[in-house]
């Protein structure tokens, strides 16, 4: 071990809910089937919290065959993932991430509690009937995503008046940094003013003098290592939540080729696009996006009205996002869509969940 190593203080065990983390790092929800059972109970085994990603699970899983299959395969699907992510890691703490702008959130949400979800991670919207859908199991820690502290604030007055409960935590997402669909408007990005340095501070005070710090801070977006993640614990978060350093794992849950995709890209190769689902998403620069950009054809059919709002199925445009992010995690780089937060394209090698751990916690790489 380098000296580098052994001056490095450890890091605070993470309380959410009735769970206490013994490494204060999430891992995020990254779909479709990015990260499921594999990544989720590898980041778990090693005292993180592993999340599955709920959306459009079913497409890769035996249960789905055509789109009027889609629900209650999603369903099947899930019940799986849990299963297959607990048996692994039996005594760590497994979650999932339900999505507000999918037709089938309550199902999502209802499915993960019935079937020992320790925690759900919920945003893409505002969760505010998250406890509703989530009360037949209330040791399951509500872990909604904000943009702002009015969003926080509004979320957690609705929650204390119809509910009776309070956020588990609050999670904001840098969406300078932040990988996939971003909760904040096109004209609004790359502002300081929805920074992590600017929100966190405001939501670590918000909770400590109107709730007591009953609620902790999780931060995401551009958390790659210890530097980052003790310059998010400075500002006043309690825990941090990390994706893309997840992505080259041999344990995530997507094709290898996917894998390389990342392996291969550079920092010119993240671009925004604008989601089907009213939202500008962070991706890697692909022959699909490529295409997309230039106006081409890509699929663009409609098969399941996954979402709640979708322009590709109401106004006939963009494309369909479960399929094309379906196509990249079965390793179709032609027709697919990647997801990235920015730091995904520092990727130079596969690692092992464990070996990121350690250097996370001691600084030995």
């Amino acid at each position: 071990m380098t000296a580098s190593a052994l001056s490095l203080p450890p890091l605070p065990a993470l309380k959410i809910g009735e769970y206490t983390i013994p490494v204060p790092i999430i891992q995020g929800g990254m779909g479709v089937r990015v990260s499921a059972n594999r990544l989720a109970s590898a980041v778990a085994n090693e005292g993180g919290v592993g999340i599955i990603a709920t959306v459009a699970l079913s497409l890769a899983s035996k249960y789905y065959k055509k789109g009027k299959d889609y629900y209650q395969a999603n369903i099947k699907a899930l019940i799986d993932e849990l299963q297959l992510s607990q048996e692994a890691s039996p005594s760590g703490i497994i979650g999932t991430n339900c999505m507000v702008a999918i037709r089938d959130f309550e199902a999502m949400v209802r499915t993960s509690v019935e079937h020992g979800a320790h925690m759900i991670i919920s945003g893409a919207g505002l969760p505010l009937r998250l406890p509703e859908f989530a009360a037949s199991r209330p040791s399951t820690a509500l872990v909604p995503i904000v943009s702002s502290l009015r969003a926080a604030r509004l979320l957690a007055q609705r929650w204390r008046k119809l509910y009776h409960r309070l956020p588990d935590a609050i999670l904001f997402e840098d969406p300078n940094t932040a990988g996939g669909h971003l909760g904040i408007r096109r004209n609004q990005m790359f502002s300081e003013e929805f920074s992590s340095d600017q929100v966190v501070p405001q939501l670590a005070e918000w909770s400590r003098t109107e709730y007591g710090d009953e609620i902790p801070i999780i931060t995401a977006g551009g958390i790659w290592d210890r530097r980052d993640i003790d310059h998010a614990l400075s500002l006043g978060a309690k825990g941090v939540q990390m994706a893309s350093r997840f992505l080259c794992t041999y344990e995530c849950d997507a094709d290898e080729r996917y894998k390389q995709a990342f392996i291969d890209a550079k920092a010119s190769d993240v671009v925004i696009i604008d989601s089907p689902a009213g939202l500008p998403g962070r991706a890697l620069n692909t022959a699909f996006t490529r295409t997309l950009f230039q106006g081409g054809r890509v699929a663009s059919k409609c098969f399941a009205t996954c979402l709640e709002a979708c322009t590709c199925r109401e106004a006939k445009e963009a494309f369909c996002i479960a399929e094309a992010l379906h196509r990249a995690q079965q390793g179709d780089m032609e027709h697919g869509l990647i997801f990235t937060g920015t730091n995904g394209v520092r990727h130079t090698h596969m690692s092992h969940v464990r070996d990121i751990f350690r250097e996370l916690m001691t600084g030995e790489a």
